[in-house]
C-alpha cells in the first residue's frame, strides 16, 4: 500500500509536546504501584546480549526469569500462587539451546526469544539473515527479534523493506516475529511511522523500538508514533494482534510504569498483556524488585538480599 505510505505526515512539535507532558505524569503509589510493577514483570523480555555470555550466566538468567521476585515478597502481597514469571528470555542464537534446556529442566514454559537477522547492525546479506533465523528456530526459539536494514528506510526503498521483512516472517515459521526498527537511526519520526506500517504489512507480530545498542533507544516520541501506527493499522485493516515493545535504556520501575500507562492511554487495556506488550530490558527487573522490597518492608534491600537479575 505505497499510496498509504506516501501520505504519511507526522506533526513533530505536537508529538514532542505530548511526550514532555507524559514525563510529568504522576506515578501510582502504594498497592497500586505494586500491582503495576508486577504487571510490568510479566511483560519483561529478560535479556542478556553480551559477547561474554556463557551457558552458566544464561542458566542464571533463566532461573531469575522463573523466579523474578523473591517468594517471601510475593507472599506478603498474596501473589505467590499466581505464577508470576517474566514474558520471555532473550539471548543470541548461539545461546538459545542453553536457555531452552534450562527452562525445560525447570519445568517452565517461558518462551525463549532470539535476536537474529544481522543483529544489531542489520548489515549482513539477506541470505545470511534468513539462515540465522532458521537456525534460531531450529534451536528452539519461539520468538525471533529481527532487525531491519536501516539503509532501506533512509533511501526510501519501501518495497525492498517490505520484501525483506516478509521473507524473514516466512523463515520464522510458527515462531512469533518482533521487528526491531532501530528508531534512533531512521532519521525522522515520519520514517519511524512508515517503517512501522511496512513491518505490520509484512506480517510482524510485534514492532520494537531499538536493539539497545544505538545511541538513542526507546523514547516517548518514538513510542507515541509507533503506537499511533498500530492503532491506525487496526482501524484500516481490522487486524488487532500487533504488539509493541519499547527496548533499550528502560532501567527504572518508574519508567516501566510510565510505559504501561502510555500503552493504556494510546492502545487500551487489552494491550497490557505479554501477548501484545513487552519491555526489552536487562537491568530493569532489579529496580522493580527493589521497589517491591521497599513497599513490603519499608526499607531498601542490601546488595546481597536480592538475586542478581
Amino acid at each position: 500500500e505505497l499510496g498509504w505510505i506516501s501520505k504519511v505526515y507526522v506533526n513533530r512539535p505536537a508529538v514532542v509536546r505530548h511526550a514532555e507532558h507524559i514525563k510529568k505524569w504522576k506515578t501510582v503509589e502504594g498497592n497500586w504501584q505494586a500491582a503495576w510493577l508486577l504487571k510490568a514483570v510479566t511483560c519483561i523480555d529478560l535479556t542478556t546480549l553480551s559477547g561474554d555470555d556463557t551457558p552458566s550466566n544464561v542458566q542464571r538468567l533463566c532461573f531469575k526469569a522463573k523466579h523474578p521476585i523473591r517468594e517471601d515478597l510475593l507472599k506478603a502481597l498474596d501473589m505467590h500462587d499466581k505464577g508470576i514469571t517474566v514474558g520471555a528470555v532473550c539471548v543470541y542464537p548461539a545461546r538459545v539451546s542453553d536457555a531452552v534446556n534450562t527452562l525445560k529442566a525447570a519445568g517452565c514454559n517461558i518462551p525463549v526469544a532470539s535476536v537474529a537477522a544481522g543483529f544489531p547492525s542489520g548489515q549482513t546479506p539477506l541470505e545470511t539473515k534468513l539462515t540465522e533465523i532458521r537456525l534460531a528456530v531450529e534451536y528452539g526459539a519461539r520468538e525471533i527479534d529481527i532487525v531491519i536494514s536501516r539503509s532501506l528506510v533512509l533511501t526510501g526503498q519501501w518495497e525492498c523493506l517490505y520484501e525483506e521483512i516478509r521473507l524473514c516472517r516466512a523463515a520464522c515459521g510458527e515462531a512469533h516475529m518482533k521487528t526491531i526498527l532501530a528508531t534512533g537511526e531512521l532519521g525522522s519520526l515520519a520514517n519511524v511511522y512508515k517503517a512501522s506500517m511496512i513491518a505490520m504489512m509484512a506480517g510482524s507480530d510485534f514492532i520494537k523500538t531499538s536493539t539497545g545498542k544505538e545511541v538513542e533507544n526507546a523514547t516517548f516520541p518514538v513510542g507515541i508514533v509507533m503506537m499511533r501506527a498500530i492503532k491506525e493499522y487496526y482501524w484500516k485493516t481490522g487486524y488487532k494482534v500487533v504488539g509493541f515493545k519499547p527496548a533499550g535504556g528502560i532501567r527504572t520501575a518508574r519508567e516501566a510504569i510510565t510505559w504501561l500507562m502510555l500503552v493504556k492511554e494510546e492502545l487500551g487495556v487489552e494491550w497490557l498483556t505479554p501477548e501484545l506488550f513487552r519491555l526489552g530490558a536487562s537491568s530493569l527487573l532489579g529496580d522493580i524488585e527493589q521497589q517491591i522490597f521497599y513497599h513490603v518492608t519499608g526499607s531498601y534491600a542490601l546488595q546481597h538480599e536480592l538475586a542478581m537479575a
